[in-house]
């Protein structure tokens, strides 16, 4: 049975041809229409809402929070390589996004019956809507990324990949504060929410659907795929399972590629916690509510984007794989720092009056907390600029024949062990009751995954 796919990219050479500025804009604005889910449902709206109101316990609810991303994340890892290898042989990647874009959307939408004492869906309930909606987000994140390098010249991947996520942060961050003026500050609250059943904060789920839904149209409409094979459905099935099956056997030949899925399997895994904890934690650690979450998104989304902006444009100068480290490097180093504040005490060492003011400020007031924020930022920069990069890397070394069917083996890296973070910060935190030693245990990933990138070359695999 043949295993070798033809990708057919809209490439010679490896530079794009043929794809209009429109198409390129449309890929970058599907990322505007998705990204805004994982910052207000995932971070820092629903996740601490789910946390301390649904759960009503702060260290159960993080433990809790953890294990539905394992559970999702192991379901993308055992799904994602045989999904993008039957794609690479049917032809096109957009029905595939088409579907786990409707699935995210749908689960999104249902949070908003998400409600505290079992008063709407159950906890069990809530979890998995949870669950769905990381299910289609990640997936969504295999095809399309996938598209990158036939949409853009060799030289320009990182900037493009880059633009991406920065973009997508910018729209996460008017969407957030929409929420915060209108909904979350106002006397009385746009579309009358009720405050008393927590409509204000269950509205997100519905909110980030409704946007998906229209940005997305743009890439459905107008970025290029590729021409369907003429193979019939079942044939394609057949053909993607083999070659999975074939392309695990021989990774012998893709060793550098092989090296760099399992370096960022590992790293992956600390970068999405840390940045899917952070709201968590810190309402957990300084007792913030919405409003505080609110703000701290606020400040620190724009910290997100200009790394992604920066991220990508430094890759392109300097190469990916030394952007890639310096990148992750930062996210230890200021991981790190974050860890050493709590409202009692400043770099872990010097006592601080609990509650003092340090200015007069309407949040985040006590230096404690001015000093928390401020690492965030370089953390956020951080973060989005390695995502940026990882996604970059693998666009540069993966084989063009097949990079759908790679691009589900680079889900498969960062999905194969993504319950392993959370298992560790969920059993950290029961283990020590502290918030602070769960975080920890995300910065081993983070420093194993940066000495398995010093094994890795860019060089693109044939």
């Amino acid at each position: 049975m043949p295993t070798n796919i033809s990708d057919a990219p809209a490439s010679v050479g490896g530079a794009a041809q043929g794809v209009s500025s429109l198409g390129r804009a449309s890929w970058i604005t599907y990322e505007w229409g998705r990204n805004p889910y994982y910052v207000l449902v995932a971070i820092y709206i629903y996740g601490p809402y789910f946390q301390n109101t649904i759960v009503g316990d702060p260290v159960r609810g993080q433990a809790l929070w953890a294990d539905i991303w394992a559970y999702a994340g192991l379901t993308v890892a055992v799904i994602a390589p045989f999904l993008g290898a039957i794609a690479d042989a049917g032809g096109p990647r957009k029905p595939w996004l088409l579907f786990f874009s409707g699935l995210m959307m749908l689960a999104s939408f249902c949070l908003w019956f998400g409600m505290p004492d079992n008063a709407g869906l159950s906890l069990f309930a809530i979890g998995a809507l949870i669950a769905l909606a990381n299910i289609g987000y990640d997936a969504s994140i295999v095809f399309h990324g996938a598209m990158l390098p036939s949409l853009v010249a060799e030289e320009k991947i990182g900037r493009m990949s880059g633009r991406g996520y920065a973009l997508g942060n910018v729209a996460s961050l008017l969407l957030l504060i929409f929420v915060l003026v209108f909904i979350f500050l106002p006397e009385m609250p746009l579309f009358g929410l009720n405050r008393e059943t927590h409509e204000h904060e269950r509205i997100v789920g519905p909110l980030a659907a409704l946007w998906f839904l229209v940005f997305s149209l743009p890439f459905f409409l107008w970025t290029p795929d590729r021409p369907r094979t003429g193979r019939p459905f079942t044939q394609s099935v057949r053909l993607g399972m083999s070659s999975v099956l074939h392309t695990v056997r021989s990774l012998k030949d893709y060793r550098n590629v092989g090296k760099y899925l399992v370096a960022r399997m590992i790293y992956n895994d600390g970068l999405n916690m840390m940045l899917t904890f952070g709201g968590i934690y810190a309402a957990g650690v300084f007792g913030w509510e919405l409003i505080e979450l609110a703000a701290y998104g606020i400040v620190s989304i724009p910290f997100a984007a200009l790394g992604g902006y920066l991220g990508g444009i430094i890759a392109d100068r300097i190469g990916t794989r030394r952007a890639l480290r310096l990148s992750l490097s930062g996210v230890i180093l200021f991981g790190i720092v974050s860890l050493g504040f709590a409202p009692d005490r400043v770099f872990f060492f010097f006592p601080y009056e609990a509650g003092t003011a340090f200015l007069p400020l309407p949040v985040f007031a006590t230096l404690p907390e001015l000093l928390y924020v401020a690492t965030i930022a370089f953390v956020a920069i951080s973060v989005v600029a390695t995502y940026a990069n990882s996604r970059a890397m693998m666009a540069r070394i993966a084989p063009r024949a097949r990079m759908t069917e790679f691009f589900g083996l680079y889900a498969l890296s960062g999905e194969a062990t993504a319950f392993a973070a959370p298992i560790a910060v969920a059993f950290a935190t029961r283990m020590s009751g502290s918030q602070q030693w769960g975080m920890a245990a995300i910065l081993c990933f983070l420093a194993v995954g940066l000495v398995g990138l010093s094994f890795v070359r860019e060089e693109r695999a044939v």
